[in-house]
């Protein structure tokens, strides 16, 4: 079967055309922007990928297109489709009917954290020898990749099929521009975890309570047999499931359910309704962090793997790419990458960072991208969610609002630039030996990382 996948250079689409070649299929596809790196690790897979999107494209002749959501009406190729009735669906459905049909999907949901504890809870499966399949919205550095099928557990025969599990990132954005349900709907998980609810997305959600409406529409899609991984912290998810749960639930973060006690900065103990299940030594910061691993540890015990395997098992856990990475050291300078973007993963970015390296610098730079922080919903949250910075520099060029009068409140420690070029001029005469620069976007930025790096190197 040949599928063609419009969009397909997205994490989502890109990762969904892996598994399809994966599983046997003849996979094509197009995007308008086509370069590294996701255009290298699809060709390496054997996948065509094309330039725009060409009404001719329909001469592949392919059995199937697979819509990305980021195709619109008027798309020239989606038009030639639907003008000459071509078969269509979108890529959660088809990841639906081909991919998760038959497994035992673990989903992770929530505002903040579904890429982080996504990860953990791959990897703790991987290390209990499940070999489980995955679909991640970003890169564990432990697998090096964001998508795989799954492969033989050590545990099955040569006769059995590849692995039953499943660990998908359950996106509650919207389907398709023919599908307005979220994502996830589609997943039909045995495990769920919903880690955190907040509004966002405002370019297609109302307000909180639509998006409220869709995690419901998800809980009432898991079965009586599953299970429910629910942060017992948000009194929003708690509305959420007193609308109506057919399904056991398993609360994090209150004291009858998972919880963990601080030993030290690095030392964490596991509680499970007051029985410690271990300790967990590792390098991760903050509070944030600790929710994700109770999440994961809670939901691949459901899957059968006993706590204290998943506790080893996260004591050699990675991260993601851009979750608080480091991308350089630079003169005494310190340079991290991270995907917040919104202002409580800001302030519990910053707060881990703080609490790893005292009093020292902390100079913030916010690129506000996404498409609700662009539309200003979050501009009068936002100077909070700075506030522990020393310094902080935003890049105002895709806001249509006004930054500097937004972030007023925060003083002279503020400044905001719409060129680039000024940014990194004006970071590069500030910082000294000793800070440590915080670049957070859900976005390139530009490539702002290794410009600023270069800019500190030659200044410095």
């Amino acid at each position: 079967m040949h599928i063609h996948i419009l969009g397909i250079c997205g994490t989502f689409m890109g990762g969904l055309a892996v598994l399809a070649r994966a599983s046997g299929f003849k996979v094509t596809g197009c995007d308008a922007n086509v370069y590294p790196p996701m255009s290298t690790q699809l060709v390496s897979q054997g996948i065509e990928l094309m330039e725009g999107y060409a009404p001719q494209q329909i001469q592949l002749k392919p059995d199937l297109f697979v819509i990305g959501n980021a195709i619109t009406r008027g798309n020239p190729l989606m038009e030639e489709i639907l003008n000459r009735n071509l078969p269509y669906t979108s890529g959660p459905q088809w990841l639906s009917e081909h991919i998760l049909r038959n497994k035992w999907v673990l989903a992770v949901a929530g505002t903040h954290g579904k890429t982080t504890t996504s990860s953990m809870l791959a990897w703790i499966l991987e290390y209990a020898e499940l070999a489980p399949g995955f679909l991640i919205g970003g890169i564990p550095e432990n697998f090096g990749i964001s998508a795989r099928l799954g492969g033989k557990s050590k545990h099955q025969s040569d006769y059995q099929e590849p692995s039953s599990f499943f660990v998908i990132e359950a996106d509650e954005y919207d389907t398709a521009f023919f599908d307005k349900r979220s994502k996830f709907i589609h997943y039909h998980p045995r495990t769920a975890v919903l880690n955190n609810l907040e509004f966002d997305h405002a370019d297609i959600f109302t307000d909180l309570t639509a998006i409220q409406r869709q995690f419901h529409h998800l809980v009432r899609t898991i079965p009586g047999n599953g299970l429910i991984v629910s942060n017992g912290l948000e009194k929003n998810l708690q509305q959420v499931l007193s609308q109506g749960c057919w399904t056991p639930v398993e609360k994090f973060g209150v004291n009858d359910g998972w919880q963990t006690r601080t030993l030290t900065a690095q030392h964490v103990e596991i509680v499970f309704q007051e029985q410690s299940h271990g300790t967990l030594q590792w390098d991760l910061l903050g509070e944030h962090n600790r929710m994700n691993a109770l999440a994961a540890i809670a939901a691949a015990r459901h899957a059968g793997i006993p706590p204290a395997i998943a506790i080893t098992a996260l004591s050699q856990f990675k991260n993601v790419k851009r979750r608080m990475e480091i991308r350089g050291v630079i003169n005494g300078i310190t340079v991290y990458d991270d995907f917040a973007h919104h202002p409580t993963a800001i302030k519990t970015t910053l707060s881990g960072l703080r609490h790893k390296v005292g009093n020292a610098r902390i100079i913030a730079v916010l690129e506000p991208r996404s498409n609700t922080m662009k539309m200003g919903v979050w501009k009068d949250s936002l100077a909070a969610s700075l506030a522990i910075a020393d310094q902080i520099f935003c890049y105002a060029n895709h806001a249509d609002w006004d930054v500097q009068a937004a972030l007023s409140t925060l003083g002279e420690k503020v400044s905001s630039y719409n060129e680039l070029v000024s940014l990194i001029e004006a970071i590069t005469i500030t910082c000294r030996s000793g800070d440590h620069i915080l670049i957070m976007s859900n976005g390139g930025f530009e490539g702002i990382h290794e410009k600023l790096m270069k800019s500190l190197d030659s200044h410095h």
